[in-house]
């Protein structure tokens, strides 16, 4: 039953990324650990595959459309792609299954995994619900690269470390540090995100063993939502859902942190 659920939820992680540019992986973590049951370490790197060619379907519409800047995607997505291949590669192989036990309590590299991802999703939720700035403060130049490239090498970490495909990170910055329309910082986000998280998932192949079956069942409903999601995003009120997600990933994070430090 609970799988049943997870499947029916994985449209839903569409509908997310077609009408707001992300939230997806909010969503497709805590679905495939909690309720299909598969570690987190496994999780994390199947979201990045999820979201990863979710969000290629959706930004090659928003290309098509001309609402895709390719040279931004280009300067954020470079360092980003480089920073989560390493982090899925290299340093998440290397975190020891048990960090350290006390008499009372043992932090494993699950627990760190999925108190990090819930942090994140408290973070992010900050950026949905507060008021969107009306006039950014735009940046040109040198300042201006420099500062995007270093966006895009942070969120790469990120996205490594737990599995998110950042949209919730990279859309603030598109439009604030950018200043790009909200519409093409969509598109923008959704290219830079199918980079980044497909490039980074072929550091878990060497690793891991990949359930391609469940994989690509799982993603094919999840492109089918996002194609649902665009279509809706024409019809409901981008911020207001962006705000009612935002509240929903807030209760969502503190969740994920009772279940895995009070149980």
């Amino acid at each position: 039953m609970l799988e049943i659920i997870g499947f029916v939820l994985a449209i839903a992680i569409g509908i997310c990324l077609g009408m707001i540019g992300g939230g997806g992986s909010t969503l497709a973590v805590p679905v495939l650990v909690y309720l299909i049951g598969i570690p987190p370490v496994m999780a994390t790197g199947y979201s990045l595959f999820i979201i990863g060619a979710t969000s290629l379907v959706g930004g090659t519409r928003y290309a098509i459309k001309g609402l895709v800047n390719f040279k931004i995607a280009f300067v954020f997505g470079i360092p980003s792609i480089i920073s989560v291949y390493a982090t899925r590669k290299f340093i998440i192989p290397s975190i020891p299954d048990v960090l350290f036990t006390t008499s009372s309590h043992t932090l494993t590299k699950e627990t760190l995994l999925m108190a990090l991802f819930a942090l994140l999703m408290i973070a992010a939720s900050y950026s949905m619900i507060k008021p969107q700035k009306t006039k950014p403060k735009q940046l040109a130049g040198i300042k201006f690269w420099t500062i995007v490239s270093l966006e895009g090498l942070v969120v790469g970490l990120l996205t490594g470390i737990v599995g998110a495909g950042g949209g919730f990170l990279i859309i603030p910055a598109l439009v604030v540090v950018a200043g790009l329309p909200m519409r093409m910082a969509v598109g923008t986000s959704l290219l830079i995100i199918s980079a980044k998280s497909l490039i980074g998932f072929t550091g878990d192949i060497i690793n891991y063993s990949v359930d391609w079956t469940f994989l690509g069942i799982f993603t094919a409903l999840a492109i089918v939502g996002i194609f649902v999601g665009a279509r809706l995003s024409n019809k409901v009120d981008a911020g207001s859902l962006k705000k009612g997600f935002g509240w929903f990933v807030l209760v969502m994070g503190i969740f994920i942190l009772g279940i895995e430090f009070l149980t």
